[in-house]
């Protein structure tokens, strides 16, 4: 006889926000934000040297995602210069140190 299985998606909802998810995605952003921390350059010759490196922060919510409903993790770099060091510009090449830290912290799990 073949097993049965009856899906609950409101039970699906509340496990994917209950608090031990929540706690999980933060584990899992405090993990990439080391990996970006250690990847973060650093310009001795820049006013405010390891202003960048000094500039993450993570955070996390139960109520994330595209519709809301579940629990994620963030990392963030709260320079204001974040955005061209990750991206680059016309002179400066880009770095993609959040992208990085995603790939291989990601595997750190």
């Amino acid at each position: 006889m073949a097993a049965r299985f009856k899906v609950n998606r409101k039970g699906i909802g509340q496990m994917l926000r209950m608090p031990g998810m929540q706690a999980e995605m933060l584990r899992r952003a405090e993990v990439i934000k080391g990996v970006a921390i250690g990847m973060s350059p650093v310009d001795p010759h820049s006013p405010h040297p390891g202003h960048y490196k000094e500039s993450w922060e993570t955070d996390s919510t139960a109520r994330g995602g595209r519709r809301r409903d579940r629990a994620v993790g963030y990392v963030r770099n709260t320079s204001y210069y974040a955005r061209w060091v990750e991206y680059g510009t016309e002179k400066v090449p880009a770095h993609h140190v959040l992208l990085r830290a995603a790939q291989v912290g990601g595997r750190n799990q």
